[in-house]
């Protein structure tokens, strides 16, 4: 099953570019969930069925469940709400799904056959897959957690809008000197 190997390689390198390259920011999201897909994929496929399962539980599901409510934070306004209808076009979502079912066929593919016999991955447990991440790879590990953290935090502080409170009297008076800055702007 080299061939499907490389086609979830394939998936995920344009998966990720696309993410870079998209500039809003729910479009890049949903071409990230299809790369985590995709390298859940290539874990199955190097024989890690649980770090795969746990790639489509943790990164797939709840840290995309985070990253839409971080967009959802951001709340942009009156742009958010004409991208909204913009979305339903559908050159928004084909490459997404496109790459999505390319994994899912190749997905379905590798399990008709794994009864076959023609395919059966090398098996990792739980127990050594933890070993592995809390020993060897620790440092990775709580950098990949501070850096999430961070992250969250960051998107906090930018999302949180600053509420102007001013007496009635103190309002009159900005509002007239915002109309003499425009005034003179004109």
């Amino acid at each position: 099953m080299e061939i499907a190997f490389y086609i979830a390689g394939t998936v995920a390198v344009a998966a990720t570019w696309m993410v870079i390259t998209r500039h809003n920011p729910v479009h890049a999201l949903l071409y990230l969930n299809v790369s985590l897909l995709a390298h859940a994929m290539l874990f199955y496929l190097l024989g890690a069925s649980f770090a795969a399962l746990l790639e489509i539980i943790i990164y797939a599901g709840a840290i995309m469940v985070l990253f839409i409510f971080v967009v959802m934070l951001l709340n942009l306004g009156k742009e958010t709400a004409e991208q909204e209808r913009k979305w339903l076009k559908p050159k928004v979502w084909v490459g997404p799904t496109v790459l999505a079912a390319i994994l899912f066929a190749e997905f379905l593919a590798l399990v008709l056959s794994s009864g076959q016999g023609a395919y059966s991955p090398a098996v990792v447990s739980p127990r050594e897959l933890a070993t592995a991440l809390y020993r060897e790879y620790l440092i990775g590990v709580e950098l990949a957690a501070m850096l999430l953290m961070a992250a969250v935090v960051g998107a906090a502080h930018i999302g949180r809008h600053k509420k102007l409170v001013l007496h009635r009297f103190l309002q009159e008076e900005k509002e007239k000197e915002e109309e003499k800055h425009e005034e003179a702007v004109l």
